[in-house]
């Protein structure tokens, strides 16, 4: 079995890196752009260059469903690169191309606001894809990037299903139902995602779960037992969205970055504004362990398990990050 975390965006250390392989965590898809332009996305990349030199015998950079097998193979964990906005790409759909020859795997159309692409949940008016987005799409899809919508509104997620000829990923999000946050997703949003053959990544960022900070592991394996009814257990798995270890500064720059002069507090308000304290079964990489046991306990079997664990996301992997032959 493999373990497969398809969201996170940690304050990176060695110390991270090692709770990684204490985890069996094989694959984490990790985020390197929340409104960074194409060279600052980079500069980013240089950074994880020097890691990768640095400790060669924790991480290396994946690019295919391979590597996570590699990964497996040799006790490393395979790094895959993710964007939450389109903002590496600017203005300019050739530089799709280039993001993924850079090592992109998943790129967002939004991060809660309006993009050039897309609408985020955040706005009031969804116009759903706009002329440049379904551009973006075909580029992505021709080339093996996959379509993220995790911060993305309700039509413009649903338009995304309907012009991407390949599936698309929610990579970290849970179910209105369950809770409602505003980027939680609706039943027609789910029930559409499963049929179409693509994956939701639950989360486990507390503003996104039911009772936040206080959730029970029995609540979150509950959610993801009612979810695999809605949609079916092969097309789901976890994108925890873990942030370890970050100050609370990077919330300011994830919500606001430089567009706005103000503190936007998203779901939560000033009282809240930080990083919130995660679920005392889920604290680090090294926690996974809890989550597969949770899924037994609530009813899965050994296989469902597996692929919840990681092998639905491995097989995601295989069939959409290179291009259409």
């Amino acid at each position: 079995m493999h373990r497969i975390d398809n969201l996170q965006y940690a304050n990176w250390s060695e110390k991270i890196f090692r709770q990684m392989r204490e985890g069996e965590v094989d694959a984490v898809h990790v985020t390197i752009s929340y409104h960074e332009n194409f060279r600052e996305t980079v500069a980013n990349i240089e950074k994880w260059n020097l890691w990768f030199e640095r400790f060669p015998d924790l991480i290396f950079h994946g690019k295919t469903g391979n590597d996570v097998r590699l990964a497996r193979k040799t006790n490393r964990t395979a790094i895959f690169f993710g964007f939450q906005n389109p903002s590496p790409i600017e203005d300019d759909i050739g530089l799709v191309e280039i993001c993924h020859m850079l090592g992109a795997r998943f790129m967002q159309l939004t991060y809660n606001n309006q993009s050039l692409l897309a609408t985020g949940c955040y706005e009031a008016e969804d116009t759903g894809i706009t002329r440049m987005g379904k551009q973006v799409i075909k580029e992505m899809n021709r080339i093996g990037l996959v379509v993220d919508m995790s911060h993305s509104a309700e039509r413009s997620t649903l338009d995304a299903m309907e012009v991407s000829e390949r599936p698309i990923a929610i990579t970290h999000a849970n179910p209105y139902f369950w809770h409602a946050a505003l980027r939680n997703k609706s039943d027609e949003v789910l029930k559409a995602l499963g049929q179409s053959g693509g994956m939701l990544g639950f989360s486990l960022y507390p503003h996104h779960l039911k009772g936040k900070s206080d959730c029970t592991l029995e609540s979150f394996c509950e959610m993801i037992a009612k979810t695999a009814e809605l949609i079916g257990v092969e097309n789901i798995g976890l994108g925890s969205d873990l942030c370890q270890d970050q100050p609370d500064s990077i919330v300011e720059w994830m919500r606001v970055g430089r567009w706005s002069k103000e503190i936007d507090y998203g779901e939560g308000s000033a009282s809240d504004a930080g990083f919130p304290p995660m679920p005392e079964w889920f604290q680090d990489n090294r926690d996974f362990g809890n989550i597969e046991q949770g899924l037994k306990d609530i009813g899965f079997s050994q296989t469902e398990t597996a692929g919840i664990m990681g092998e639905n996301w491995l097989r995601f992997y295989d069939e959409n990050f290179e291009a259409v032959k």
